[in-house]
């Protein structure tokens, strides 16, 4: 016997306000500032590269399913651990518990069990493949659970989401009177006044409106001649509405804030304050910690030492990496051979590198026999 630990109910419903179940991901993600922070840490979790001690644990992390690549794979895993706090994989093994491929899972097909002597976990898991169907009480050695925060003692995670509830709240409430205010804001370019204009009737007051208009748009944008009983004021944006406008930036960095990443990553301008370097070490702690989530799951089920590289994402041209290598090289905590041998090896430079030209007058130690 097993009963569930799964918490279903609390993952994102702030999103709708009703106790439904699953949001899907298209529907959270119509937030643009949550969409970028996702969408970019994601990649950046996908892109890490995940070194295996085997070449066969190796090649299963390098191409998981044959019906995408890689890449695509662990995109979409990251991205549900960061929605949801939890994503799956099943590992389809053979007859002797080897693995042929891995599954991704939704997280509306898995439901976590805990055994009665609490001894371990079970997963029942509904495959959307027919020939399939539901499996019941599969072992957690067969399922690769990827967790983030967890209220159970590492069972099971939760969404980030879910500390962004009155945030979110406060966003749709501030959408929908931002609209309503400049749906119903003046749409007049000016006030025409006319003293003694409450003799005038509404048709007259209508037809000098008119003619105003004819007389504005005939004079080549010329000066508007008017006479003694005329004045012309032209309407600004009401500051009220645009200080509306202004407070989307408010939920980016609340956004940004709970996934712990510098909100300089939605294109925002951060804090002025810190250097492009302080911001770059920030977003490297946050992603570490997410790519900490994945590679803990992987050494724990697969037996076999997994590492990560987060340095391909976070110093996409190397350019950082040589820089600290060059700084060590020059203050002769290694050698310029060591240097060279370094960047090398991460691509940086050719391996068929030429060795430096001998200027003249100088003596190679190695060819003075």
């Amino acid at each position: 016997m097993a009963y569930s630990i799964s918490e279903d109910t609390d993952i994102v419903n702030f999103l709708t306000g009703k106790k439904d179940g699953y949001v899907s991901a298209d529907k959270a993600l119509q937030n643009s500032d949550l969409y970028s922070i996702v969408w970019q840490l994601a990649s950046d979790i996908a892109g890490t590269k995940y070194q295996a001690a085997t070449n066969r644990m190796q090649n299963l992390i390098n191409q998981p399913d044959s019906t995408t690549n890689g890449y695509a794979f662990w995109l979409a895993e990251a991205a549900q651990l960061l929605l949801t706090g939890n994503a799956y994989v099943f590992r389809w093994k053979n007859v002797n518990g080897v693995d042929l491929k891995w599954e991704y899972l939704r997280p509306s097909q898995v439901q976590p069990q805990l055994l009665d002597d609490g001894s371990g976990l079970v997963y029942d898991i509904d495959f959307d493949e027919p020939d399939i169907g539901p499996m019941y009480n599969v072992p957690q050695a067969n399922v690769l659970h990827f967790k983030l925060l967890s209220k159970t003692g590492g069972k099971t995670g939760f969404s980030p989401l879910t500390a962004l509830k009155d945030e979110f709240e406060i966003k749709n409430a501030s959408n929908r009177l931002t609209l309503n205010s400049l749906n119903k804001s003046v749409e007049a370019p000016g006030i025409l006044t006319v003293q003694g204009g409450g003799l005038l009737n509404w048709k007259k007051k209508s037809a000098r409106s008119r003619e105003f208009t004819r007389q504005v748009n005939s004079s080549d944008n010329g000066p508007i001649v008017l006479d003694d009983l005329e004045t012309y004021q032209p309407l600004e944006v009401k500051s009220d509405v645009a200080k509306l406008l202004s407070q989307a930036d408010w939920t980016g960095k609340q956004i940004a804030k709970v996934f712990g990443v510098p909100d300089s990553i939605i294109n925002g301008q951060g804090d002025q304050q810190s250097s492009i370097a302080m911001m770059g070490g920030q977003y490297a702690k946050a992603l570490k910690r997410y790519v900490n989530a994945i590679t803990s799951e992987l050494n724990t089920k697969l037996h076999v030492e997994v590492k990560a590289d987060i340095r391909p994402v976070i110093d996409a041209t190397g350019d950082a990496f040589a820089d600290t290598i060059g700084t060590l090289a020059k203050n002769n905590a290694i050698a310029m051979n060591q240097a060279t041998y370094v960047l090398q090896q991460i691509g940086y430079l050719p391996k068929n590198l030429p060795k430096a030209q001998i200027e003249g007058g100088e003596v190679n130690e190695e060819n003075r026999n």
